[in-house]
Formats: C-alpha cells, structure tokens, sequence
C-alpha cells in the first residue's frame, strides 16, 4: 500500500472543512428559527423569511469574522517570520563575534 500523506492531510482538511461548514449552516437555520419564532406577531410565512434572513446574515457575519482571522493569521506569519529571521542573524553575528573575540584571545595567550 503506498502512502500519500500530502494527499491524505488535504483529503482530510477538505471534510473536516466539510463538515464545519454544514455544522455553521445548521447553527445559523437554528438561530434564525429561535429568532423568528420570539416574533409571535408575524404569521408562518413571514417568520419563516425572517428565519431565513437571520440565518442568512448569521453566515454572512460567519464568513466575515472568518477571514478576518485568516488575514490575521497571515499577517502574524509575516511578522513572525520577519522577528525569527532577525533573531537567527543576530544570533549568528553574535556567535561570531564570540568566536572572533575567544580566537584573539586564544592567541595572545599562546604567542611566546
């Protein structure tokens, strides 16, 4: 049997999407069908377009609130990224300065 774990992980970020997706569908028909029914005015028709307008706007804030977070979430990679490559050179200007520094004194030490 030959493994593609590349392809397995994409197989399964794509149900796990799946299924996120239709939990967030079933979440905002709930919402807007508690919404609607407060409304003990309205007659079933007009309870259901205001259940399906609610849930419809649930999604849209859903979806808006969602890609906030992924344009954020890049950004913080960016940033992140920047700070860790800043770090390494630090770090590795600072090693070589120790090393500079540890190589004179090793051989002012060791000259006759």
């Amino acid at each position: 049997m030959t493994e593609h774990p590349d392809e397995t992980a994409a197989g399964l970020a794509r149900i796990e999407g799946f299924l996120m997706s239709q939990a967030a569908l079933r979440e905002a028909r709930e919402e807007g069908e508690a919404f609607a029914r407060t409304l003990t005015w309205l007659g079933p028709g007009e309870q259901d377009e205001i259940s399906d307008r609610f849930a419809q706007r649930h999604l849209s804030l859903r979806r808006e609130m969602l890609a906030t977070t992924v344009a954020r979430a890049a950004e913080l990679k960016d940033e992140y990224a920047h700070r860790y490559g800043r770090l390494c050179r630090r770090a590795t200007g600072l090693a070589v300065g120790v090393f500079a520094l540890w190589t004179a004194v090793l051989i002012l030490l060791c000259r006759p």
